[in-house]
């Protein structure tokens, strides 16, 4: 008898056990990632100390769509986006860093009139002699944008220091994105 309901017992605990990790990849089937770059440049003649400088928008020609198909989803399945890692790198002159930086603010819009602006991303103080640096998310939800094959993304940065000669930056983000089954 002892035999029987530990085997019965064990099946069941199995059972369970599959149907767990059956319902953790289907899950993970319906989660994923989309990556986006883009390149922005900084004049120096826009930067004095202490100052606040707006940069105009940069449209993103976002990968979210291929994304999507490559998941065998559409925009219209996709929903709870948020984004994961925004990462600046300096690309021009070779030897820049971000001491000029203070503190840093991305926001992302539909378009460029930035009428729908939401904070993306931000970062202060910006660390010392980093030629990289990783804002933090602000957690929005950011369906609308990742729906569009493009959006805008806007910077505000307050300068600590004036630049020499015009900084060319690159913006890499990854976003994770869940799609309802269709």
């Amino acid at each position: 008898m002892k035999k029987s309901s530990f085997l019965k017992l064990f099946i069941v605990f199995v059972a369970l056990l599959a149907l767990g990790v059956g319902c953790q990849k289907i899950a993970n089937l319906l989660s994923f990632q989309v990556n986006d770059s883009t390149s922005f440049t900084i004049p120096a003649s826009a930067t004095v100390a202490g100052a606040v400088l707006s940069l105009p928008g940069s449209t993103v020609k976002s990968t979210a769509q291929s994304t999507y198909q490559n998941n065998n989803t559409s925009a219209q399945y996709v929903q709870n986006v948020t984004l994961d890692q925004l990462t600046l790198t300096t690309t021009n002159p070779s030897t820049q860093n971000f001491d000029f930086l203070q503190s840093i603010s991305i926001y992302i819009s539909s378009d460029a009139s930035g009428s729908d602006k939401v904070l993306l991303a931000s970062l202060s103080p910006v660390p010392k002699s980093q030629t990289s640096i990783t804002l933090n998310p602000a957690g929005n939800q950011l369906d609308k944008y990742l729906k569009a094959s493009s959006y805008t993304l806007t910077t505000q940065a307050q300068i600590a220091q004036p630049l020499r000669q015009d900084t060319d930056i690159r913006a890499d983000s990854r976003f994770t994105a869940h799609a309802n089954i269709p």
